[in-house]
């Protein structure tokens, strides 16, 4: 079974400790990379992505906490071994380059190799090997200063490198690239993540980056927020079944990237309720589906929004359609909460298997009624499993759609491409309020 190159328990690092300025910069539960993982650190500045980077790096020591890379923990050690193993197992590549303006591109590029104690015609060989690879050869005897930003970081990139280190960590390297630059710099840390195998650990602030990563942190506040799990590229990290499931939650944080979990919520919600209104008015919709979903209204209060006029700050709906949505939202929330509590059963294996079979029942008379279905009697148990299967992980969204649309002699519900896609849709409604309950 493959183990984590990488591991953190109950990790702090707090600045200033004592003093009257003291901070928390960095507070981590649980964490884990696996060999050959590219993962990416996301979040705005100051979130402790880079703290945490810098620990990892072995200049950052822990305040608190447990870390583990290659099954030790480097403050474990002296200032020597510590040496060694940022020449041995880190390599790095800065947002500044940080190249000595002084050497030429060749002799920047060979200087982590001096310390490897190689000779310089073996430095420069394998140097050159490095500089052809990322089509900087013909600069191997320029100053750096007479490079362009994107030739500069494929000049760090190849110097990170030279002696093969088996983790690279990556401090907003294209922080300072223009578009093309920056292209060029992440396809070539792809090659290396897929090509040479290397871990790579980026970070980040820019959203367009995040499909390059097996997983994606999301920070903030100095704490990991939330994981995703990059559907479109094979897992590394051993992911048990039931234990992770791609929701239309983690599909619009790829949109919206900062907000919070509350707020896309509110957007699955609000995605499904209309279509057909302004932006203002979709604006206060949210506001208001924001208050009744975390318990701060009641169905009164969000029905005098939702029939107030468009110029007195409401959303100018009609006493019918206010109605309707309102109805709408608690059978939303109501069918994810028997989800959260099915899954919470079927985890701790908790005794009672009659109620998870109302709860399978309720779920399933939802979605029923939602599209004006029946099923036949003898399909209501196949149903139901497949019904069971999505919203704990075992199956995919597309299984469930193909399961819809399949014919009634094929083991399907029989139901029209259309049909099956909507009807699917608002079960992934469902199972996304209830990710986050």
């Amino acid at each position: 079974m493959v183990q984590p190159i990488i591991k953190a328990h109950d990790l702090k690092i707090v600045y200033n400790q004592g003093k009257s300025n003291e901070y928390l910069a960095l507070r981590v539960n649980e964490f884990e990379i696996y060999p050959e993982e590219y993962i990416i650190f996301f979040g705005p500045s100051g979130c402790g992505k880079s703290t945490l980077l810098y620990c990892l790096l072995g200049i950052l020591p822990p305040t608190s906490g447990e870390l583990w890379v290659k099954g030790d923990n480097p403050y474990a050690h002296d200032a020597k071994w510590l040496v060694h193993y940022q020449r041995s197992t880190i390599g790095i590549i800065y947002q500044s380059f940080n190249l000595i303006p002084s050497l030429s591109v060749l002799d920047n590029v060979a200087l982590p190799c001096i310390f490897a104690g190689l000779s310089k015609g073996e430095r420069d060989a394998k140097g050159m090997q490095f500089l052809k690879r990322y089509g900087v050869d013909k600069q191997a005897n320029k100053l750096s200063l007479n490079l362009s930003g994107g030739q500069m970081q494929r000049v760090a990139v190849a110097r990170s490198l030279m002696n093969d280190p088996e983790i690279l960590l990556g401090d907003e390297p294209v922080g300072n690239l223009d578009s093309v630059s920056t292209a060029e710099v992440m396809r070539t840390l792809s090659e290396v993540n897929t090509n040479d195998r290397k871990t790579i650990i980026l970070v980040t602030h820019d959203a367009k980056h995040l499909p390059y990563a097996h997983r994606v942190y999301h920070f903030k506040d100095g704490y990991i927020e939330r994981e995703v799990v990059n559907p479109e590229r094979p897992q590394i990290k051993p992911v048990a079944l039931g234990k992770t499931i791609l929701t239309e939650i983690e599909k619009l944080a790829r949109l919206y990237p900062y907000i919070t979990q509350t707020e896309l919520r509110v957007k699955s919600i609000v995605n499904y309720l209309t279509q057909d209104l302004g932006f203002d008015q979709i604006e206060r919709l949210e506001k208001i589906v924001e208050l009744m979903i975390s318990g701060k209204a009641n169905a009164g209060d969000v029905l005098g929004v939702l029939e107030k006029p468009v110029v007195e700050g409401g959303v100018g709906m009609s006493h019918e359609r206010a109605e309707s949505i309102i109805k709408k939202i608690d059978k939303i929330l109501e069918e994810a909460l028997q989800i959260r509590r099915y899954r919470f059963r079927r985890n701790e294996n908790v005794a009672g298997s009659s109620k998870q079979d109302d709860r399978i029942r309720s779920i399933r008379e939802a979605l029923l009624t939602e599209y004006s279905m029946a099923i036949p009697d003898e399909k209501i148990g196949l149903f139901d499993d497949m019904v069971a299967s999505r919203i704990s992980g075992y199956i995919q969204t597309e299984d469930f759609e193909a399961f819809a649309s399949r014919p009634v002699d094929q083991k399907g519900l029989g139901l029209s491409p259309e049909g099956a896609h909507s009807f699917t849709g608002y079960l992934e409604k469902l199972i996304a309020q209830a990710e986050h309950i």
